[in-house]
């Protein structure tokens, strides 16, 4: 086994083990007996599928596992699947990948990629969504981390967004006083919508193609982005759950999440690179609310 072997596995382990903390804790959410509107609903469960990729040619392509609780007390809708595939990449999942100016793509079409993704649809309109990833990605001539965060209220609270703001700069300031401002930065141009001129959400952090020549550094940054998600975000949940709602403000989340729909389909690189490399649709489309609305 190579070194680059070994940190292949660290990545993929880790991000299994954290895929199983955020499962227990957002079902530890759907058991709380102070649940407000929606107390006589049963409590939510995640149900895993295996996922394959395809190869083209019916060799072994990796896969993944595709963890979904829908119709719980607290989540209409939560996925958070990890993967790990690998093979040749096709021209246009390398064009996507080489478009952004990646050095060492040149080096062969050979890739291996982990990473876990999640994103959170809630019943109550009141609960903000949430989404976060983090994945490595490695070609013989190089390797990078990517990931972020970002929330997505449809009713926006401003103490929300200071306490989800403020816990990841706490995770992150321990990389450095510029890794915050950065990668704030980055997720505030990322998570625009040119055709509707907003914002997607209230913002997060956002990284792609991270790759500073150490390993462990580039590791641990893509770590604590994973682990801020959970202390930055379960207080809302808990704050807002309870809260009654009207029918303004349930129509008010749809809407918002036609909005969310049109950006994962049109301008989300994770959306994009799954399709293009074959990985099981249900699973990349995962992302997707179960309900939406267009006005």
């Amino acid at each position: 086994m190579t070194a680059m072997d070994s940190e292949k596995a660290r990545a993929a382990n880790w991000f299994r083990q954290l895929r199983d903390e955020i499962t227990r804790a957002f079902e530890q959410l759907e058991d709380s007996h102070e649940m407000g509107p929606l107390s006589d609903f049963a409590p939510g469960r995640f149900d895993m599928e295996k996922t394959q990729r395809s190869s083209g040619d019916g060799s072994d392509a990796g896969g993944g596992e595709m963890c979904v609780l829908r119709n719980g007390r607290v989540f209409e809708k939560v996925g958070v699947n990890v993967s790990v595939v690998y093979g040749t990449l096709g021209e246009t999942a390398r064009r996507a990948v080489a478009s952004r100016g990646v050095p060492g793509m040149d080096a062969g079409l050979e890739f291996w990629a982990s990473g876990i993704s999640l994103v959170a649809h809630m019943q109550n309109p009141h609960v903000p969504a949430v989404h976060m990833n983090t994945r490595m990605f490695w070609t013989p001539g190089t390797w990078w981390f990517g990931g972020g965060c970002d929330l997505n209220p449809s009713i926006e609270y401003e103490d929300d967004t200071r306490h989800f703001h403020a816990t990841i700069k706490a995770h992150l300031d321990g990389h450095g006083d510029d890794q915050y401002p950065r990668l704030k930065k980055w997720a505030d141009e990322y998570f625009h919508i040119p055709h509707r001129n907003r914002a997607r959400g209230v913002g997060g952090i956002f990284m792609d193609d991270q790759n500073t020549g150490d390993w462990e550094a580039d590791f641990a940054l893509t770590r604590d982005i994973g682990k801020c998600l959970l202390p930055a975000y379960v207080p809302l949940v808990k704050r807002r759950r309870t809260m009654d709602w009207s029918e303004s403000d349930k129509e008010k989340q749809l809407v918002y999440r036609g909005l969310y729909a049109e950006y994962n389909l049109v301008y989300d690189r994770g959306t994009k690179f799954g399709l293009a490399s074959g990985h099981d649709a249900n699973a990349v489309l995962m992302s997707l609310p179960p309900i939406a609305k267009w006005i």
